[in-house]
């Protein structure tokens, strides 16, 4: 039987978790698109894996609303601080930048706001609007903030229309004081719940390596469900530096095939569940399998 879950080694990473590089004409197009509109990418900042094989398939996920958040999450990556303003002209660069990089698939996500009294959701429907108005044919996924599951902020995002509005997890219950920064479970499901019900495709995620129990991870995905949630990723949590939450534990291929079977006997319509899978990865297969349902 094969093993399911790696000890920590400090000195090396199992083969599983190697990234193969993808240098294409397409991916060298979009990263000097990003660096001359001077584009905050969540592919960048959050030092994702999966980077260049995404731009490559010119697929990207754009970061609005800055790139300091207000909270300081033990597993990302992304700046904490006293975030500036929102920028008024965000939301046209942002669709510009889609146009220019012909992208077929775009995924917006923010840092999390908590200065701003609506907590920046009038700015991500602007920027859905925005890139409908430019680009009519280019399939919209939103990486939304809990926006503290007040249903008024999230109704303003829903009305924007995007095809997908995702808002990740994390990580099991018991884990979130420790690995997640003011966000509570509860609030996240109640965001994903509201979300659901005012008609919205909803989509979550989750990191597993971080000390969770497999028992945990199948009632994650029980409460994900049982909140209307119909799109799931789980992937391999990598801390980012030595600062950043520990790895408790490498898991293995074969555990994550068992997860995504597990996810779809539950009822979800899509399930990426891999090594290296993030919230954004393949996005744009989750709503093809949306749409088929829908037929």
């Amino acid at each position: 039987m094969p093993k399911l879950y790696d000890p920590v080694d400090a000195q090396r990473k199992p083969d599983w978790l190697k990234i193969r590089l993808h240098r294409s004409a397409d991916y060298a197009d979009v990263r000097h698109i990003v660096e001359e509109h001077g584009l905050h990418t969540i592919c960048s900042s959050g030092r994702c894996p999966n980077q260049s094989e995404c731009w490559s398939r010119r697929t990207a996920t754009f970061m609005i609303l800055g790139d300091v958040c207000t909270r300081g999450c033990r597993f990302c990556a992304t700046r904490t601080g006293h975030p500036l303003p929102p920028d008024s002209d965000e939301p046209r660069r942002v669709a510009e930048s889609v146009a220019l990089m012909k992208l077929r698939y775009v995924v917006v996500t923010s840092v999390t706001r908590d200065d701003l009294p609506d907590g920046g959701a009038h700015q991500w429907a602007a920027t859905v609007e925005a890139i409908r108005s430019g680009n009519p044919d280019t399939a919209i996924e939103l990486l939304i903030p809990d926006l503290d599951a007040r249903p008024e902020l999230l109704a303003t995002v829903v009305a924007s229309q995007p095809d997908i509005i995702g808002h990740n997890i994390e990580t099991v219950e018991r884990l979130t004081p420790e690995v997640r920064s003011r966000a509570k479970y509860r609030t996240s499901l109640s965001t994903l719940r509201l979300l659901a019900e005012q008609g919205a495709t909803t989509k979550s995620g989750l990191m597993v390596g971080l000390g969770e129990t497999e028992e945990e991870v199948l009632q994650t995905l029980r409460d994900l469900r049982g909140a209307g949630v119909k799109i799931v990723t789980i992937g391999q949590y990598l801390r980012p530096t030595l600062e950043h939450y520990p790895v408790a534990a490498y898991v293995a291929p074969e555990q994550f095939e068992r997860y995504r079977q597990q996810a779809l006997e539950m009822g979800f319509s899509y399930c990426a569940s891999a090594p290296l899978v993030r919230s954004s990865y393949l996005a744009e297969d989750a709503l093809k399998s949306v749409e088929n349902v829908r037929r």
